[in-house]
């Protein structure tokens, strides 16, 4: 993935969580919830297109 696009990416994500903190009455506590979780999914993300992380795909639930 080009640089440019993790780029954007990013910048719409906050733009997005930046919208629904402003603009959207909810309570204080679902609004950090929803910032951590968007942070981590986030975060995730970018080191699963550096690399860094191979993702969920190695680990199974269940019997094998």
């Amino acid at each position: 993935m080009p640089l440019i696009n993790l780029v954007i990416t990013l910048v719409v994500v906050g733009v997005v969580l930046w919208l629904i903190n402003n603009y959207i009455p909810m309570a204080s506590s679902i609004k950090k919830i929803l910032n951590v979780v968007v942070v981590v999914v986030v975060v995730l993300w970018v080191l699963q297109v550096f690399g860094l992380w191979g993702g969920m795909s190695s680990f199974r639930v269940g019997p094998r």
